[in-house]
């Protein structure tokens, strides 16, 4: 694996670069890409940032999110992939980056996931409890100087993928990190209320519906939540609308793995996994081809729900302490 210096170096002798982040982005996602692309600019290194989907419209509340395109327009030297564990995470544009590989661009994987496949020519990967941590240290190596934007996009991904600063793998990095993008201007109060507390009506229906349905299996150390896509129209919600929903079953006492499974399509769910601690969801996640982290992973599950309880349940008991 490279260092962040000899990341920096590749960095900076590109002449232009697409930044590729993973299907259904999250903060840390948008916040690492978005931070990284403003640098590269302030480097006069012409870049775009590009993802498969819709970007969740909680984000677009941030200053250039609405910019990010879905393909690439801009025939790139470089190919820089941020918090995406292999290309089958870049969904529709795994194919674009397989191209681009084919052609001799310049490949540069950031992450922080343990099942990363370092399948890039350059790649860094540090297990830390958000990717927007790694890149605020490659900013540095990068001789960038981080100003508010910079600083806010950085708080999105490590304010996202920490839970608030809450998640048991949050460390003295993590402070650190945050420390210097609120020393750079990053409003945490802004960041946590668009992201965690703002909300719809009609979510907050959504969410009351599916959390008094909770599904307690294993003596209650599994918790499964389902959104359909019923519900989903009832509301008149996207799916982005679902984010959190799989946290809330964890502040329940006998619960160790919280599940929530979204109805993509009939027979097609997306699974997100969180933990405890007692059982490794990458590990859970790994068994039906997805992965993540140990305490935070997800993956696509197909069949009929019933049938898929029953295999998430069986994963899960096989990884309890006996």
């Amino acid at each position: 694996m490279n260092t962040i210096s000899q990341i920096a170096g590749v960095l900076k002798r590109l002449k232009s670069a697409v930044i590729f982040t993973h299907m259904r982005p999250d903060g840390d996602a948008l916040g690492s890409a978005m931070a990284l692309s403003r640098a590269l600019f302030m480097l006069n290194i012409p870049n775009e940032v590009v993802n498969e989907g819709e970007i969740p419209s909680k984000f677009l509340f941030f200053e250039g999110m609405d910019a990010i395109k879905k393909a690439p327009a801009l025939d790139a030297e470089g190919y820089i992939c941020v918090d995406s564990s292999d290309e089958a995470r870049l969904g529709y544009l795994q194919p674009v980056f397989a191209a681009g590989v084919k052609q001799g661009k310049v490949t540069v994987n950031i992450d922080h996931h343990v099942s990363n496949t370092r399948y890039c020519k350059y790649n860094f990967v540090r297990n830390r409890a958000s990717n927007c941590e790694n890149i605020a240290e490659l900013i540095q190596a990068l001789g960038v100087k981080a100003d508010p934007l910079i600083a806010t996009y950085l708080m999105i991904g490590m304010v996202t993928d920490s839970g608030a600063f809450s998640h048991s793998d949050v460390n003295g990095d993590t402070f650190r990190a945050a420390a210097y993008a609120a020393d750079a201007g990053a409003d945490v109060s802004v960041v946590t209320y668009e992201i965690f507390k703002k909300q719809t009506k009609n979510r907050s229906r959504l969410y009351a519906d599916v959390i008094s349905a909770l599904r307690y299996e294993l003596n209650d150390a599994l918790a499964i939540a389902v959104v359909s896509r019923r519900a989903l129209e009832k509301y008149g919600l996207k799916q982005d609308a679902t984010e959190g929903i799989v946290d809330f079953a964890l502040t329940v006492d006998a619960v160790e793995v919280s599940v929530c499974l979204m109805e993509v399509r009939r027979g097609q769910y997306k699974a997100s996994f969180r933990s405890k601690g007692t059982v490794n969801v990458n590990e859970v996640a790994g068994v039906f081809g997805g992965g993540g982290h140990v305490l935070a992973s997800g993956c696509m599950l197909f069949g009929d729900l019933e049938e898929i309880v029953d295999k998430i349940s069986y994963a899960v008991r096989q990884r309890l302490p006996q």
